[in-house]
C-alpha cells in the first residue's frame, strides 16, 4: 500500500474535506503544483481554480477560491475563502455569474466606469472555474 498525506480543506463554514489520500494538486498563485505523502514543508498562496485529489484511484475535485496552504508533517492543510465540489454547483448561475462579471468588465473598459475592475475580474475566474468542475460531472 503507498503512503498518504492527510488532507484538510476549511473554508471560513468550517471543514469541506478531511482524509487520507494519494496525491494533491492545487492552483497556486506561482503555478500548479502537486503534493505526495511525506513533501518537504512549504507555504503557498492559493488562486480561484480546482483542487484535485487522488484517493484509492478516484480522482475528486473542488472548486476554490483564494486563499493558503501549509505543507507539514505529512499533512496538507487549505484554508480558502470557499470551496466546492462539483454536484454543489449550480451550472445556470455559475453560467450567470460568468456573463454578469464579463458585462462589468466590458463596461469598466468602454466607458471608464467606476466599476471595481478587480471584484469583477475575481467574479469571473470564480464562474469559470466553477463551469469547468461542473461541466465534469
Amino acid at each position: 500500500m503507498a503512503e498518504k498525506i492527510n488532507l484538510e480543506v476549511v473554508t471560513p463554514k468550517g471543514p469541506i474535506v478531511s482524509e487520507e489520500v494519494d496525491i494533491v494538486t492545487a492552483p497556486g498563485f506561482a503555478g500548479e503544483f502537486g503534493v505526495l505523502a511525506n513533501h518537504a514543508p512549504f507555504l503557498s498562496t492559493i488562486k480561484i481554480g480546482t483542487l484535485r485529489y487522488k484517493k484509492d484511484g478516484t480522482e475528486e475535485e473542488l472548486m476554490v477560491s483564494g486563499g493558503f496552504c501549509e505543507v507539514s508533517n505529512n499533512k496538507i492543510t487549505f484554508l480558502v475563502e470557499s470551496a466546492e465540489r462539483g454536484h454543489e454547483i449550480d451550472a445556470d448561475r455559475a453560467l450567470q455569474a460568468k456573463e454578469r462579471a464579463e458585462k462589468r468588465l466590458l463596461q469598466a473598459r468602454e466607458q471608464q466606469a467606476k466599476i471595481d475592475r478587480t471584484r469583477a475580474e475575481a467574479a469571473l475566474q470564480r464562474a469559470l472555474a466553477r463551469l469547468r468542475i461542473a461541466q465534469r460531472q
